[in-house]
């Protein structure tokens, strides 16, 4: 994995609510998470959560998936093991 996605991956990350997210997503598994279950659990604006969704999908950290007229939203579990590789690789190389 390149330096600039993992940068990137990390920036999105690093908010407090994208974070949070995150972790709703993950821990929902392959079959993800709709949108509207995760703005009553985060209690969000709808267009705050499509804002913090949009940039965790940039990232490539999510996917959206639509099964009629509900959005779900599905953890890219490859790319984040890619980033926690990408740190790990490098434990104790100075060492």
């Amino acid at each position: 994995m390149e330096l600039e996605q993992v940068a990137k991956s990390l920036k999105e990350l690093g908010h407090p609510t994208r974070l949070r997210v995150y972790h709703m997503v993950v821990r929902a598994g392959h079959q993800g998470i709709a949108v509207g279950t995760l703005q009553q659990k985060l209690e969000v604006p709808g267009s705050t959560l499509s804002h913090h969704v949009s940039g965790l999908v940039s990232a490539g950290l999510i996917e959206q998936r639509r099964e009629g007229r509900t959005l779900f939203c599905v953890a890219q579990y490859q790319n984040l093991q890619q980033v926690i590789g990408f740190l790990q690789d490098e434990c104790c190389a100075d060492q």
